[in-house]
């Protein structure tokens, strides 16, 4: 009866260099990675030395110890290291296209990794008017606006204090308020604004916070559609 602990250690092949021709080797053989292993580590110490920053700690040791023994024995212990029942190579191929390839695809692409902070690029809106209410808005001409709720306009802006800055600075400002009407309109109304006039809404608490029961966008009209000036 044999006892078998491991079978990666059975069905894992592994290519050996038992003997060259009449020389015997080890019993269990050396591995042909192994011998790769070397011959990379060799060639890694060669340009080590034509290279100016380690040229001189490379000629600094003797020629055997560079080209025999250091590369035999760096051999040796990448041939005995397995990482997760891997070889070497296999391992550090893995790690090295962990670290440098994108960890997770969208759509078959890359995707930024884990903890990164993505800023969409600036998002336009535009209400429909499908709300329950109007916007609180500010718009500054040259254009047009739509209402189609019941409103009132008023010019210069809304009742506040009566100071010459403030006239000042509310000169060219239409508003318009939204009325807590309950009857919809026949149609919208248009209001023009030339350069540099401004137009702001304010909507009506009242209808804000009763259910609407017809489709926003619909009240009756107030005043024909004329065009606002500075």
């Amino acid at each position: 009866m044999i006892e078998l602990r491991s079978y990666r250690r059975v069905f894992e092949l592994e290519r050996r260099i038992y003997r060259i021709d009449r020389l015997r080797l080890n019993p269990a053989g050396v591995p042909v990675r192994g011998i790769v292993y070397f011959l990379v580590l060799v060639a890694a110490s060669v340009l080590a030395g034509a290279f100016p920053p380690t040229a001189m700690l490379v000629s600094a040791m003797p020629w055997y110890l560079r080209a025999l023994v250091l590369p035999g024995l760096g051999a040796a212990l990448l041939a005995l290291i397995r990482l997760e029942g891997r070889p070497f190579h296999l391992a550090a191929r893995a790690l090295i296209g962990y670290r440098a390839c994108s960890r997770q695809l969208a759509g078959l692409e890359r995707r930024a990794s884990v903890g990164t902070r993505w800023l969409p690029p600036d998002i336009l809106l535009l209400p429909d008017g499908s709300d329950a209410r109007i916007r609180r808005l500010r718009y500054s001409g040259p254009g047009a606006a739509l209402v189609t709720v019941e409103h009132e306009r008023v010019e210069g802006g809304a009742a506040l204090p009566w100071t010459d800055l403030w006239r000042r600075r509310q000169r060219g400002l239409l508003t318009v308020r939204e009325l807590a009407g309950r009857h919809p309109p026949a149609q919208g109304q248009v209001v023009t604004l030339a350069r540099g006039a401004r137009l702001a809404t304010l909507g009506s608490p009242t209808r804000a916070r009763r259910r609407s029961r017809w489709p926003v966008g619909r009240s009756t009209p107030t005043e024909p559609s004329r065009s606002f000036d500075r």
